[in-house]
């Protein structure tokens, strides 16, 4: 599933999220001058963070930390950063939705660790099956030890 949220009113910013990245797209004269524009890419599963702040007196930005990235300590370090997004007021509420959408998919566990996990299971209903088939577990003993396998 793609999302895409438009952030116009500092530098023509699009953020598209699918297929487990965070594509940043800069349009325009103020995203060239500062930060040179163009597309970045950040895989969320290297993501350790989203920071986001709120517009007062000056803008507000949205930034994607990850391992190597430098946090931002002000707006002034932020518009340079090329994993922060800038915003006003009118879109601050689109900033936490794309905040919360993002951290929502970095709290999904990866297709590995799901395989993982159940080739795991399957591991243990064999062992737990093969203690039965030897008479060293009851029937109901194999019973409950599957039953809380699968219900982990």
């Amino acid at each position: 599933m793609s999302k895409v949220f438009d952030f116009k009113t500092n530098g023509k910013t699009t953020v598209t999220v699918e297929n487990g990245f965070i594509k940043i797209s800069r349009r325009g004269l103020m995203n060239r001058i500062n930060n040179g524009g163009g597309d970045k890419n950040i895989r969320i599963n290297s993501l350790s963070g989203v920071q986001v702040k709120k517009p007062g007196l000056t803008t507000g930005y949205i930034q994607f930390i990850f391992s190597g990235s430098k946090d931002s300590t002000g707006v002034m370090d932020a518009v340079k950063d090329e994993n922060t997004v800038i915003f006003n007021k009118p879109e601050y509420d689109q900033a936490l939705e794309l905040r919360d959408y993002v951290e929502e998919l970095m709290n999904q566990p990866s297709s590995s660790q799901t395989a993982a996990t159940t080739i795991s299971i399957a591991d243990e209903l064999l062992k737990l099956k093969q203690l039965l088939d030897a008479g060293v577990l009851s029937q109901e003993e194999f019973d409950t030890q599957k039953t809380k396998l699968l219900n982990n």
